[in-house]
């Protein structure tokens, strides 16, 4: 049976030639490959002497002598240098094997074999390498033949599967690998041996011979070919790579657990609610680390009990029965067949107790895990139901400053990546944020209701009342989501049935605000009853502002202070300081007398936003006031300017919060105020309502004060004015004046007390004043009387002696009036008293103590 070698024998490799030598010692027959080897062609060859051919000069005589031995039956092996034929031919050193053979005359001659001694070497030192990397290489390496079968596996490969790597012989992937793993491995080797083209970092995985746990490898793959190009198999490294992976996979859970930390930073707390809050902690942790959770807060910190709502060692908040109370706000499930409540381990032990219900107040068994967390302040792990779906639980308490607000439950399901330690720290993590938000959440809420009492409780109560004024007013303070602002409005009633209105809005928000506001709005108050021209009451107000913004409420000494005393704040802390109150404490005003008689209106503004006013027939218009410099500023005098308003007129003052937001310019919304004022005519209260519905006020961004008022000038018939000589008897006529224009009014109660008052006041502007006296009389919802005089010296009430026989008259005055005072006025002062109007009932006797008081 003939078979063909095919190309890329190892006679290839090796460069194995032969030729034959006749018994004349002359070349008698010449291979192809000797051709090849010695690069002469047969016809060159043969008939030449071999020794003279091929051999250097030096060596041919022992090269005759050996041919001599060789042709006399000896065989002879050894190593003989050869060059090519040719004065530039090479020089090699072949290894000749000649053995001694007959002709068919039975004569002597030799067969040759030579082999290139380089190509020898050179495949010894490849076969040396190759077994030193094969054998010692601390990979897995293995050979699969054309069939796929091991055809050879270095020692490291057969450690990791067992015996000796001979046994390894003729084996599949199917006896090292899984089914589905196999069936991966056994295409990608089919697909390198037909194309050719290398496979690099190939996963695979599997359990070793009798190991438990899984192990990864990646494995090198590409094809071996013979000397002549032909496949002869596909030749494979494998390197364990299990530590690697399992050190990307922490890796991996690390950058998870990073990149959900700063998720949780951007989405936990943009909101003040309690309850949103925790809605956005499950949003975050669900299902990025858990697929259930719930949050339960304490019941205390929902209604808004001042008692901290929980504690590492509240004693007296537990109780036998179970944890103090908490409320469901949240749960979030991404398992599609979980039930709305269902997270293992948050009832009690028993098999009948069922979670509580979203937004049910409960408690927690005493010897629970969660009310040992609740307790103790650490994470406990909650087991699983054995029935259910709920693989592990993780109960964290939420703890912020020392203080545990809440208990939120992360679980895992059945086929998820049980709980490890990574995932308690930052489930721990996770919590203690939400946490810290709750409870400012909690904390805004609280100063917040506070501000919002004493931002209430400083503005006027009910609807106030003017004379010759008919007043509507609306307070919206900014939604739960901003924090309570600075503004407010005030109705300051002052003699002579004059009226103060004023609005203003302190810069900042909060507490702080608040309470600047009310300082602000008391100071208000106070000057207005002094009688000042507007523009003296800015002035004043900005020195109480300032006075206000500084620490402590006024400017302090500094390097007071010796050794063992007081030390005082530094120059530095006192200015960090003073800036930081600053901003509080500035704030704008508009603040507005009327009087009903004239009708006029005389305005003073202090940074605020200009009055507008509606005159009937007339577009709405913004009057010119001079926008003086805010209050706390200081530095600036502030100007008056004085309107007269037409009967049923509308005049509106109102803050920023109604014309002014983030998406809306002050311009623009100045236009829409003045639009919306123009409007048909309705009542005042409707006219509010209109104002705040029709313009863009559910923004949020700020309170909103609106004040309104409907001129009504006192009638003609209701005022009484003259001028009275300076003479003695200017006393009996304004007592003939006051008793005549009382008797038209039809007030017959009060012409007596009005004579006498008259006549004091009348006497008094006589004997201390100065110029001619002026009688005014008022009648509208109080009688008012007023005596002018050109006199500056203001009226002191004070106590006579029993021997004086005057001094009684300002105390009489202020015995029988209601009210009394006086005011400067331009050109003088004016002293007033006011009497109540009957209602029927008998008027109150003067009590003994207080007749006496006058003697």
């Amino acid at each position: 049976m003939w078979q063909s070698s095919p190309p890329g024998s190892i006679y290839d490799y090796i460069r194995v030639a032969s030729f034959s030598i006749g018994p004349d010692g002359l070349i008698e027959q010449w291979s192809r490959r000797a051709a090849g080897l010695f690069g002469m062609a047969a016809d060159e060859a043969i008939g030449r002497d071999p020794v003279e051919a091929f051999m250097p000069a030096e060596l041919r005589s022992d090269g005759h002598r050996r041919v001599g031995e060789i042709l006399d039956g000896k065989e002879w092996t050894g190593l003989v240098p050869f060059r090519m034929p040719g004065e530039g031919g090479a020089h090699g050193l072949a290894e000749v094997y000649v053995m001694p053979s007959e002709t068919a005359d039975g004569e002597r001659a030799a067969l040759c074999i030579v082999v290139d001694v380089r190509a020898l070497r050179r495949i010894e030192t490849d076969l040396a390498a190759s077994q030193a990397i094969f054998g010692q290489s601390p990979f897995g390496f293995v050979l699969f033949g054309t069939d796929f079968t091991v055809v050879r596996a270095n020692q490291r490969f057969a450690t990791v599967f067992g015996g000796a790597a001979d046994d390894h012989r003729g084996r599949t992937v199917d006896d090292y690998l899984p089914g589905p793993e196999a069936e991966r491995l056994g295409a990608t080797l089919k697909r390198v041996m037909e194309t050719g083209e290398s496979v690099t970092d190939l996963q695979l995985v599997g359990p070793t011979p009798g190991g438990t746990g899984r192990r990864h490898w990646s494995m090198n793959l590409y094809r071996v070919h013979s000397g002549a190009g032909r496949p002869v198999g596909v030749a494979g490294l494998a390197t364990d790579v299990t530590r690697r992976h399992i050190a990307a996979r922490e890796a991996a859970s690390a950058r998870r657990n990073l990149a959900l930390l700063n998720e949780a930073s951007a989405r936990i707390g943009n909101s003040l609610d309690l309850e949103t809050t925790a809605r956005e902690l499950l949003d975050v942790a669900v299902p990025g680390f858990c697929d259930l959770a719930t949050v339960d807060l304490y019941q205390g910190l929902l209604t808004g009990e001042e008692a901290a709502p929980g504690s590492w060692a509240p004693a007296h908040r537990e109780s036998a029965g179970g944890s103090a109370e908490l409320r469901r706000v949240a749960h979030a499930s991404a398992v599609a067949d979980a039930l709305p409540t269902a997270v293992a381990g948050s009832g009690g032990p028993g098999p009948h107790d069922l979670p509580p219900a979203l937004g049910s107040v409960h408690r927690f068994p005493f010897g629970s895990p969660c009310a040992i967390a609740l307790r103790s302040g650490q994470v406990e792990a909650v087991p699983g139901d054995d029935m259910g779906f709920v693989q592990s639980t993780l109960a964290v308490p939420m703890v912020a400053h020392d203080t545990v607000v809440g208990l939120v439950q992360f679980s895992r399901t059945k086929g998820s990546e049980p709980f490890g330690e990574r995932d308690r720290v930052l489930a721990t993590e996770l919590a203690a944020r939400a946490a810290v938000c709750i409870d400012n959440a909690r904390l805004y809420r609280r100063e917040h209701e506070r501000a919002l009492i004493l931002q209430r409780s400083l503005l006027p109560p009910g609807d106030p009342e003017a004379a010759g004024l008919d007043i509507a007013c609306r307070y919206l303070p900014g939604n739960t989501a901003t924090e309570v602002g600075g503004d407010w409005f005030d109705v300051i009633e002052l003699p002579g049935h004059r009226t103060a209105l004023v609005v203003g809005d302190v810069m900042g928000r909060g507490l702080r605000a608040a309470v600047a506001m009310g300082e602000l709005r008391t100071a208000v108050r106070t000057l207005a009853l002094l009688d000042l021209e507007p523009a003296e009451v800015l002035s004043a107000l900005d020195e109480v502002a300032r006075g206000l913004g500084s620490p402590g409420g006024g400017e302090r000494s500094e390097g007071l202070g010796g050794s063992g005393g007081a030390q005082w704040p530094s120059r530095a802390a006192q200015k960090s300081r003073e800036a930081d109150l600053s901003e509080v404490y500035l704030a704008t005003c508009v603040y507005a007398v009327y009087d009903p008689v004239t009708r006029r209106c005389t305005f003073a503004n202090a940074g605020h936003l200009p009055p507008a006013v509606v005159e009937p027939g007339r577009p709405a218009r913004l009057i010119d006031v001079p926008p003086g410099m805010p209050l706390g500023v200081g530095g600036e005098p502030f100007e008056e300017v004085e309107v007269e308003l037409a009967e049923n007129a509308l005049l509106t003052l109102y803050t920023d919060g109604l014309v002014e937001s983030r998406d809306q310019p002050l311009d623009e919304g100045l236009d829409a105020l003045r639009a919306v004022l123009t409007g048909p005519q309705m009542s005042l209260e409707d006219a509010c309502d209109f104002v705040l519905s029709t313009l863009d006020t559910r923004h949020g961004e700020d309170d909103i004060a609106l004040l309104m008022a409907r001129i009504q000038g006192l009638p003609g018939e209701a005022v009484g004015d003259w001028t009275l000589p300076r003479e003695p008897r200017s006393v009996g006529r304004a007592r003939e004046l006051a008793r005549s224009q009382l008797m038209a009014w039809d007030l017959d109660d009060l012409v007596d007390t009005t004579e006498l008052l008259v006549s004091e006041l009348v006497t008094n502007a006589l004997r201390y004043g100065e110029g001619e006296i002026r009688l005014r009389l008022l009648r509208d919802r109080t009688l008012v009387c007023e005596v002018w005089d050109a006199g500056l010296v203001q009226p002191r009430r004070r106590r006579a002696r029993d021997t004086d026989e005057g001094g009684r008259g300002l105390q009489l005055v202020g015995l029988l009036s209601a009210a009394w005072g006086a005011r400067r006025t331009p050109r003088g002062k004016t002293v007033w008293f006011e009497l109540a109007l009957p209602t029927g009932a008998p008027a109150a006797e003067l009590s003994v103590e207080q007749l006496l008081s006058m003697y």
